[in-house]
């Protein structure tokens, strides 16, 4: 396993991550979820994601009980704020109430003293900035936070969060968490170079696209009945022929150097070097593995101008 500074910290995460959206505290058996936790971390992955809203606080509570079991120092944990936790008009969004609530409940279920990472889940509207800038900045100078981050916000809502920052002498945001995959590239034109001007660094979630670029669709009729598509219809409803049709020439591609598509998508993501680790979802210990295995996957140039000519 290969490891990257996350923007501009000093902290080094695997280029692979392992997150729990859509998969622990709920959708995966227990002990499946537990030990795909603990291949990735014999795997050298030390970067493990969740979040408050995750099963209701099921998937922090499993996380946190696995990763109690290794040295507190050897592993980094993220967790995030901002979707309803409750009924109550308060329990949602980036209000300093919601996020210091949310973040005293969230230790408590990971049974940790503190995240290395804590993101605001999403951009809120209808809270000041600064406020939710200072109710973060307080929760690292009283260590329950070691560094910011934010989910799916604009270039521009960044831009202002640093502003302000500057001006308070608040605690920056170092990295985003935005989606990023063959089939989705939006973060391209303005988020990346943001973020290599600025020292935020990118972990791209949904890397295989639910699972498209593992090459396991073969027609939009004959989805497997274990997969997410077969249970979740936003899912399916992302999964087309032409799609398919691109995943089967990659697998080609795939082939010749020795991998496999799913390997060969999380080799093309880590090529941005703005992007510090690629985070994927495991229902099995022998995905954490394969996934693994491609950080330090080089691509060729000829090889990514292939790339390029199969998605356009």
């Amino acid at each position: 396993m290969k490891y990257r500074r996350l923007g501009r910290t000093g902290l080094k995460v695997s280029e692979i991550s392992l997150g729990s959206w859509l998969t622990y505290g709920g959708y995966v058996e227990r002990e499946n979820a537990v030990q795909s936790i603990r291949k990735a971390y014999d795997l050298g992955i030390n970067f493990f994601d969740t979040a408050n809203v995750y099963e209701r606080g099921a998937a922090e509570e499993l996380m946190g009980a696995v990763l109690r079991e290794y040295p507190r120092e050897s592993y980094v944990l993220a967790t995030k704020v901002f979707w309803p936790m409750g009924d109550g008009p308060n329990d949602r969004g980036l209000s300093r109430k919601h996020i210091m609530e949310q973040a005293h409940a969230s230790l408590k279920r990971l049974g940790h003293d503190y995240v290395d990472i804590y993101y605001c889940h999403r951009h809120d509207p209808e809270t000041p900035l600064d406020e939710t800038l200072r109710a973060m900045d307080d929760l690292v100078r009283q260590g329950k936070v070691l560094y910011v981050g934010v989910s799916e916000w604009t270039a521009a809502q960044m831009a202002e969060a640093l502003a302000i920052a500057d001006k308070y002498l608040l605690d920056r945001i170092v990295v985003n968490q935005p989606v990023y995959n063959m089939f989705n590239r939006y973060i391209e034109p303005e988020i990346i170079p943001l973020g290599e001007r600025c020292g935020i660094g990118q972990v791209v979630f949904s890397p295989l696209a639910q699972g498209l670029l593992t090459g396991k669709y073969t027609s939009v009729d004959s989805i497997p009945a274990d997969s997410r598509a077969a249970r979740l219809d936003w899912v399916k409803k992302g999964i087309t022929e032409e799609k398919i049709a691109k995943v089967h020439k990659l697998s080609e591609v795939a082939a010749e150097l020795g991998i496999t598509v799913g390997q060969l998508a999380l080799a093309w993501i880590l090529r941005q070097p703005n992007v510090a680790s690629a985070l994927v979802g495991a229902s099995r210990p022998e995905q954490v593995e394969e996934n693994a295995k491609a950080s330090g996957i080089e691509l060729s140039a000829d090889v990514l101008e292939r790339i390029e000519e199969i998605l356009k």
